[in-house]
């Protein structure tokens, strides 16, 4: 279903309202501005139109030319921002189930913030999971936040087992609370390169109301690379707030099991304008579609997923799998 000219963060996979949408939802009232939105130049219009559907005034959508991965991104983001406004940086294709304990976290933050520290958020594990980056969390400076010792990359199943039982690391969510100032000061000292080809590609920019389009060959120019190795794994006053707050980066079609609503047989399933299923006999399965009748008897621990024209079933706990399909498709000789 996700796809590069519809992507997972504009679907509706967890609620009504899109993952776009459902992130845009969680930072609006009076201590928020609108959002500045990046994204790829070929989603504008869906960017657009999702925004508007939820009352979401943008500030900017600043449309890539080309992917430079976060650090770049978030700089554009910065660039146009300006000033020492705080910035509060999320992934568009997360789920938060618990919005009150995500804003208490960033009012725990906001001291430090408005005091120059790069604020990261832990999330609180529940697995020792080898997917995720993780953070050790160092002595606490402020309530409820903490300095970071060090990150963490993805680590192996041993390691991540020893961290959780240890109970003194968070997993790496990706969430990121600072001033706008404060990151690119830290980008001038540990990435000057990256900096400047984004304060290049801003001032050529073209400017069509409140879509931003930098220079192409200007932000080419930058290095591709994330923000936790550009920034944040270098710079001296980092900290992270431990939080749980219903995290979830909907990674797999598993994920998307376990924070679904299920039936009494523990079935996840699409119904309605999405498409029509019919589960008889069947448990612990995920069943969606988005339009072709899907009607299965009989079996347990299956993902089944329509989308146009394809079908996909496989095992529950091997959806990490699908990346080999799509490998596959992609090499697939054309039937002559």
């Amino acid at each position: 279903m996700s796809r590069p000219e519809r992507p997972k963060q504009m679907l509706a996979l967890t609620a009504e309202e899109t993952m776009l949408q459902l992130t845009a939802m969680r930072a609006k009232g009076e201590h928020f501005s609108g959002p500045i939105v990046v994204a790829n130049a070929r989603h504008a219009d869906m960017v657009d139109e999702q925004l508007d559907h939820i009352g979401a005034n943008a500030q900017a959508i600043i449309l890539e030319p080309i992917a430079r991965n976060t650090a770049p991104a978030i700089a554009l983001a910065a660039l146009a921002a300006e000033g020492s406004s705080p910035l509060l940086v999320m992934p568009s294709d997360h789920v938060i189930a618990d919005v009150a304990a995500f804003h208490d976290a960033i009012q725990a933050a906001l001291p430090l913030v408005a005091d120059g520290w790069l604020v990261t958020f832990g999330i609180a594990p529940d697995a020792a999971e080898t997917g995720y980056g993780w953070i050790k969390v160092g002595e606490e400076i402020g309530g409820g936040v903490h300095r970071v010792a060090h990150f963490v990359e993805k680590p192996p199943r041993d390691k991540a087992e020893a961290m959780l039982e240890a109970g003194d690391h968070t997993w790496n969510g990706g969430i990121f609370l600072f001033r706008a100032d404060t990151y690119l000061d830290a980008l001038s000292t540990h990435a000057p390169t990256m900096l400047a080809a984004c304060q290049l590609a801003m001032a050529k920019a073209n400017h069509d109301g409140k879509r931003i389009f930098p220079d192409v060959e200007a932000f080419a120019g930058s290095p591709d690379n994330s923000i936790d190795y550009a920034v944040m794994e270098k710079a001296e006053r980092v900290a992270v707030v431990p939080v749980s707050m219903g995290w979830n980066d909907v990674g797999s079609w598993d994920a998307l099991h376990a924070i679904s609503d299920l039936d009494a047989a523990g079935n996840a399933h699409s119904s309605g304008a999405a498409g029509e299923v019919i589960a008889i006999e069947t448990t612990n399965c995920l069943v969606r579609t988005d339009g072709v009748r899907v009607a299965i008897v009989g079996v347990d621990d299956l993902i089944v997923v329509a989308s146009g024209n394809d079908v996909l079933i496989l095992p529950r706990g091997r959806s990490q799998e699908v990346k080999k399909l799509i490998e596959a498709m992609k090499n697939q000789q054309p039937v002559a």
